[in-house]
């Protein structure tokens, strides 16, 4: 198994909330990350659609991993935007994400969610996110944690 798919399954794995959902990391390499979460009744709305935030999750984090292929593994979301296509049902979602552009400190990534019913894939949202490196500054120690609290409050 390729050393980044490996690393990021440990990442993936060391999430709580990630493993809640069932979500795995089925590609990883620089500049691309697929994500995949099998839909259980348990992640379903009232009308029996995958619930939004469920939709929401997996292209953040598929974002936020291929952010990271590039920037390294300190990285969060900064910011991303998401847009609701048709409501997600079937077997399972794929979140494919690829890195649009990047710096040392930051990437623009691009997400396209599918759910997947016998096989055929349908594109249910389409999201766009900054991932930011939480790296160590030159100038002082207590950058990184700074930088995570200011990203945390918005």
């Amino acid at each position: 198994m390729d050393d980044l798919l490996q690393l990021g399954k440990e990442a993936l794995a060391s999430q709580p909330f990630s493993v809640l959902v069932g979500a795995e990391l089925t590609g990883y390499s620089p500049g691309w990350a697929e994500l995949t979460v099998a839909i259980t009744p348990q992640l379903k709305q009232q009308h029996g659609f995958v619930h939004g935030g469920v939709v929401s999750y997996a292209a953040d984090n598929a974002l936020t991993f291929v952010g990271g292929s590039v920037l390294g593994p300190a990285v969060v979301t900064s910011e991303y935007k998401i847009n609701y296509l048709r409501p997600a049902s079937g077997m399972a979602l794929i979140a494919r994400a690829t890195v649009i552009y990047s710096s040392k400190t930051q990437a623009v990534c691009r997400c396209d969610v599918f759910m997947v019913d016998e096989s055929k894939e349908t594109l249910c949202a389409v999201a766009q996110g900054t991932i930011a490196r939480i790296g160590r500054s030159t100038e002082g120690q207590g950058q990184e944690a700074a930088t995570a609290e200011r990203l945390a409050r918005g």
